[in-house]
């Protein structure tokens, strides 16, 4: 790792520029005045006085008050647990604020919405946790083996074994080979006209849907965009459409 990417990761630590850059000088010069730190490191001397308080206060720096004043940088192993300390309290605060402020939403049928989400991971985690919320039933519907990768047959295998009813249908057999033991396969020829330019269905006990176009992705990640909607009007009347469309499949 070089000297710019240890500025940056100690900047996500919380630290300035010119405090990370302090703090590296004092580490490679063990003891150093202001103008020692002000020629290892790009910080001008007028500012090293500042940024070594600073770091001092935070317990990562140790003065000397001399002429000129010295400073010395702790030891490492303590540094970490400094800034790990930091780091964890201030995660708790944030969250637990965060907490406090959706607890004190009050829900409401339409508060969610429609949802956009882009990108083939993105997707994928949008509909694992969609089926890990999942209470009665799942039903997915694809034509593109590439959209059914493991992380999906292993999320419905999941949802499955702890008793939802799950059913996947696809006019591809290669799909339908992919999904074994508890879950429900229907193979449907004329799913192909209805798929359009592939995609993904997830339907999740009739209140949650997730509609997605992409695919393809034979030799890399595909590309993916989807929609979805839990407990909202839009989800309802959706999921109406297409369960109409699929007929005896979604039974």
């Amino acid at each position: 790792m070089d000297q710019q990417a240890a500025v940056e990761a100690l900047e996500r630590l919380g630290l300035s520029t010119y405090e990370a850059k302090v703090f590296i000088a004092l580490v490679s010069l063990g003891v150093g005045s202001a103008s020692d730190v002000a020629r290892v490191v790009d910080v001008p001397r007028s500012q090293v006085y500042g940024a070594a308080d600073r770091l001092e206060r935070r317990g990562l720096v140790a003065s000397r008050q001399s002429s000129p004043i010295q400073y010395r940088a702790v030891d490492l192993e303590e540094a970490r647990t400094q800034l790990r300390g930091r780091f964890e309290r201030d995660l708790d605060t944030a969250f637990d604020h965060l907490e406090r402020v959706r607890e004190e939403v009050e829900p409401t049928e339409e508060r969610d919405g429609v949802w956009t989400v882009e990108g083939f991971d993105t997707v994928s985690t949008r509909i694992e946790r969609l089926v890990a919320e999942a209470r009665s039933s799942v039903l997915l519907a694809t034509g593109d083996p590439s959209l059914a990768d493991e992380r999906l047959v292993a999320a419905l295998a999941e949802a499955a074994d702890r008793g939802v009813a799950v059913s996947a249908v696809s006019a591809s057999r290669d799909v339908l080979d992919r999904f074994e033991g508890s879950v429900t396969t229907a193979h449907v020829p004329d799913l192909r006209d209805w798929e359009g330019q592939g995609g993904r269905l997830l339907i999740v006990d009739g209140r949650a849907i997730l509609l997605s176009v992409g695919g393809t992705g034979e030799t890399s990640a595909p590309e993916e965009m989807a929609i979805w909607s839990a407990d909202t009007a839009f989800a309802t009347v959706l999921i109406q459409i297409i369960e109409g469309r699929l007929g005896t499949f979604v039974e």
